[in-house]
């Protein structure tokens, strides 16, 4: 099978839970994107699924092989290879949720599937769609100092994970992509406070081109905030995740008087970041083009993540 330029792309969702029901019910709404088939071991997670959607109620993932375009795979990680795996083999495109595997051989291997057979592999990194992230893109050019917090209370779900692969990977992802220089010092500590798994990290990153990135993560905090700021010569912005809000502030000089300060809030146009990532990757399927997260991003940002886990272990 395969999705045709302009034509409907026939996807499925494999894993219904806290994030694959979001999966599912915006590929149901995409216009380019026909939802065939949700996919669930708990048989009532995937007929409520399928209830909400219209589409097919299956429990198990190889009754899609061969019969699908693409599907998104939003299962617990360790499972991620394995289900992923013989999509990939049969060149069916596939958007796994981040972390993208549980250990980097992991990833290499779907890597190598996905380009063995020609096909795609994304990987959800959601932030990355975030249109307050798409918003000052073209605004952080030289950045030397980021700072992150990432807190949430504590989830019922996830727990499989430290917290640096469940919340913190997000903004290595974005940091990654904004900084493009290679990490040459890591700094790091973690605490398991309500898990045997550290559930409050931090890290402090230093690149090859100076700038330094100041990273936070908890999952036990009593309130949700989710903020990025980059501060380079001349000006400050600050992203707000949650609320999709952007500011930007800069030095004007000019000649013969005392420079001035302006800015303020930036333009956003608020949107559902997954809805965003889904239609991309839809898109990506019937155009057969690169995602904007691609299966090297995901190895990337998983492979930060585990070196800051490795140093958070020998502390």
């Amino acid at each position: 099978m395969g999705a045709e330029r302009g034509g409907r792309v026939r996807v499925a969702v494999v894993g219904v839970g806290h994030l694959g029901r979001h999966h599912a019910r915006l590929l149901a709404e995409i216009p380019s994107a026909e939802l065939v088939a949700v996919v669930d071991t708990v048989a009532d997670r995937a007929a409520a699924a399928a209830a909400a959607t219209g589409a097919k109620a299956l429990g198990d993932y190889r009754e899609l092989l061969g019969q699908v375009d693409a599907v998104t795979i939003a299962v617990p990680t360790e499972l991620h290879r394995d289900i992923a795996r013989p999509f990939l083999e049969r060149g069916t495109p596939a958007l796994v949720e981040k972390p993208l595997s549980r250990s980097l051989a992991e990833a290499d291997d779907l890597i190598a599937a996905a380009e063995q057979s020609g096909t795609i592999l994304a990987v959800g990194h959601t932030e990355r769609y975030n249109p307050a992230v798409a918003a000052v893109l073209p605004l952080v050019t030289s950045p030397r100092f980021i700072e992150v917090h990432r807190l949430g209370a504590f989830p019922d779900r996830s727990l499989d994970i430290d917290v640096v692969f469940d919340l913190m990977i997000h903004d290595l992802d974005i940091i990654l992509a904004l900084v493009r220089s290679d990490v040459t010092a890591i700094e790091a500590v973690g605490v398991p406070v309500l898990t045997p798994r550290y559930d409050i990290a931090n890290a402090r990153l230093r690149f090859a081109n100076g700038c330094i990135a100041n990273v936070t993560a908890s999952r036990i905090s009593r309130e949700r905030v989710r903020k990025i700021r980059f501060f380079q010569p001349d000006a400050y912005i600050s992203i707000d995740y949650v609320a999709q809000e952007v500011e930007g502030w800069r030095l004007v000089r000019r000649d013969g008087g005392r420079p001035s300060i302006e800015g303020g809030p930036l333009p956003v146009s608020r949107e559902e970041p997954l809805r965003r990532e889904l239609e991309d990757f839809v898109t990506a399927v019937r155009d057969k083009r690169p995602p904007l997260v691609t299966g090297h991003d995901g190895r990337r940002a998983l492979a930060l993540a585990q070196a800051i886990a490795e140093k958070m272990e020998s502390v």
